[in-house]
């Protein structure tokens, strides 16, 4: 059996204009892997930072075709969590997991 860990269910945080504005009302973004679901994603970000994690809204972004060049080239799609936290509660992206 192998063991899970906190980390296997965040892989990196969303950093974009929209992610950032988000960030104001107490929300960050993650993405996070395909078979993630918001009652274990809770915990672990819980137990990883400390924090208080009032909502959480999945995103399944699909795949799509994008044109680059003249050729068409296959966008992989991926799954986001928008995490809502505590009034008054952050998680600073900088200082890494």
């Amino acid at each position: 059996m192998e063991k899970i860990h906190l980390y296997d269910k965040i892989l990196s945080p969303v950093v974009t204009e929209k992610s950032t504005n988000l960030s104001e009302l107490n929300k960050i973004v993650f993405k996070v892997p395909g078979d993630a679901n918001k009652k274990n994603l809770k915990k672990n970000i819980e137990k990883i930072f400390k924090v208080n994690v009032t909502k959480i809204n999945i995103i399944n972004k699909q795949n799509r075709t994008k044109v680059t060049r003249g050729r068409k080239v296959k966008v992989s799609g991926y799954k986001k969590a928008i995490i809502t936290l505590k009034k008054g509660q952050s998680i600073d992206l900088t200082t890494g997991i």
